[in-house]
């Protein structure tokens, strides 16, 4: 005797509360990436800063900064994750100008007579 299965009540839209839990958990991950990018080469200033080599983590501070506002102004806002803080304008304004200060300091000022480019 073979007992035939009812199918199980599938919930309107197909999905069940796991999956659609799952769905989410992943494109909360996906949206961070920008923000990840830009941690990771802040994180790499931060060594090369450390490692006495302040003109190289100057720059790559600086870069991560315009990675940012390029990412900030190219990325609609559901997509762009903590690099979101106030209105799409202004946070690539900031960042951009940032960005862009810290680079022209490490560019113009002196090795500060070490003789040795840092």
């Amino acid at each position: 005797m073979t007992r035939s299965r009812t199918p199980q009540a599938i919930p309107p839209g197909g999905r069940t509360a796991a999956s659609v839990h799952r769905a989410r958990r992943i494109r909360w991950i996906l949206v961070q990436i920008p923000f990840l990018l830009v941690a990771t080469l802040i994180v790499v200033a931060f060594v090369f800063v450390i490692v006495d080599r302040w003109r190289r983590g100057a720059f790559v501070f600086g870069a991560a900064s315009l990675l940012a506002s390029v990412l900030r102004a190219l990325l609609p806002s559901s997509r762009v994750g903590l690099l979101q803080v106030r209105g799409r304008i202004s946070d690539v304004v900031a960042t951009a100008v940032a960005g862009g200060i810290i680079i022209w300091m490490a560019a113009s000022i002196d090795a500060l007579g070490t003789g040795i480019d840092q």
